[in-house]
């Protein structure tokens, strides 16, 4: 899909006054930059993206993620005085664009893991995800708060698309970057004895798209989907190595006669395909 820039932010709200808050910018699946609690202040993570803007517009951004942070806490307290919730919650937002402002820009709201709003910069309103008395009082609150509405539009329509061009100029060689995955086949046993379970663990390459399948005398085997595949994982939680890991396994029958081999192919190959054989 188009290349995102994509704030992740996650407060914990323990008590009145007292919260933790982890913010992350990734630009693609490039982690950027970090929110730094105690000097409230971001973290750049990569050596590109401080010079990506002017010292004054981060230094703005700054003071807006305080800001915003400081009014999200407020919030909190005075639903939580009218009982519309509870002590202790977890709230996060995702929050970016892509390439073209407006239509490719994104603010959703969630509570306790659950979608709540989500904003849209084209007419500056908030729209509920979900219909009980928390979402509709939220929506409410939000819908009054015209300056906080303007300053997201700004956000969303402008600043945003301008610093992921910026950004996206400067990371191009840590987007572009090809790595060249690392794999191996080892057998496993099922909890049938008369079946073996093939794994195949890829891992280290980048970028994320790869296809990994195993062939039975050459040809592509249909995996069993409960025992077929991974999820595609990052490795170091997302940090600027990018790594990932697929696993994929399949059953057979020793000594049945034929052969096995995992097959990986990925852009960083150059159209050649890595064959590992089993056995």
């Amino acid at each position: 899909g188009p290349l995102a820039l994509h704030v992740l932010q996650s407060s914990t709200f323990l008590r009145p006054g007292t919260s933790r808050t982890v913010g992350l910018a990734l630009l693609g699946d490039v982690a950027a930059a970090a929110w730094e609690p105690r000097s409230r202040k971001i973290r750049f993570l990569r050596p590109w993206v401080s010079p990506a803007l002017a010292p004054g517009v981060w230094a703005d951004l700054d003071l807006l993620f305080d800001s915003y942070l400081h009014n999200l806490a407020h919030m909190v307290d005075q639903l939580a005085r009218r009982k519309t919730l509870m002590y202790p919650m977890v709230v996060q937002c995702s929050i970016g664009c892509h390439v073209a402002p407006a239509d490719g820009s994104f603010f959703k709201a969630a509570y306790e893991g659950q979608d709540l709003l989500s904003f849209s910069p084209r007419n500056g309103s908030w729209t509920r995800q979900r219909d009980d008395d928390l979402a509709r009082d939220v929506q409410a609150t939000l819908n009054d708060d015209k300056g906080t509405s303007d300053t997201l539009t700004h956000l969303l329509n402008v600043t945003c698309p301008k610093s992921l061009r910026a950004l996206a100029r400067l990371g191009k060689e840590d987007l572009e970057r090809q790595v060249q995955p690392v794999a191996v086949v080892f057998a496993r046993q099922s909890p049938d004895p008369s079946w073996l379970l093939l794994v195949c663990r890829v891992t280290g390459f980048y970028p994320a798209a790869v296809r990994v399948s195993w062939l039975r005398d050459g040809h592509e085997v249909s995996l069993d989907p409960e025992l077929g595949s991974t999820p595609l994982l990052p490795n170091d939680d997302l940090t600027y190595q990018l790594r990932r890991v697929l696993r994929r396994v399949v059953a057979m029958v020793p000594g049945d006669g034929h052969s096995y081999a995992c097959r990986v192919q990925h852009s960083s190959l150059g159209g050649r395909d890595l064959l590992l054989p089993w056995g």
